[in-house]
């Protein structure tokens, strides 16, 4: 279906490309939270191809596994010429951190640089709150 020129090509766009893995490390202490945050993250819009930017904020509690930098660092960095949007980039970077290194729980927070005069913040968590994974499901 297509609204605005958006297809579904476009919605799609970047949420299978592959990127470097996020490598990880035992971690040795419970109960305690971890906040990266990444003032220059750079992505591209899937349909004009022009420069998007923000700010990118994990946070997570650890289980067994602490995030390594390093390859955190790398795998941000292949966002740079990936075409995907805004939202798809938060979601995709929760997945990709619960993929690696199974949390307790961790929020990931995009705050964009406007465009058009409009600011955009997307939020994504994992575990969903039970309403949301009940309305999901449904």
């Amino acid at each position: 279906m297509k609204a605005g020129g958006y297809t579904e090509e476009h919605a799609k766009s970047g949420i299978e490309a592959p990127l470097p893995e996020i490598e990880t490390w035992p971690n040795q202490y419970p109960g305690y939270e971890i906040e990266i945050v990444i003032p220059e993250f750079t992505s591209v819009c899937p349909k004009t191809g022009l420069p998007d930017f923000g700010k990118i904020t994990i946070r997570y509690v650890p289980a067994k596994r602490c995030i390594e930098l390093k390859s955190l660092k790398m795998y941000i960095l292949a966002y740079r010429n990936l075409g995907i949007f805004y939202e798809n980039v938060v979601n995709r970077i929760l997945r990709d951190v619960v993929k690696a290194a199974r949390p307790v729980r961790a929020t990931v927070i995009g705050e964009f640089t406007p465009r058009g005069g409009m600011y955009s913040k997307v939020t994504a968590s994992w575990p969903l709150p039970r309403e949301e994974s009940k309305r999901r499901v449904s």
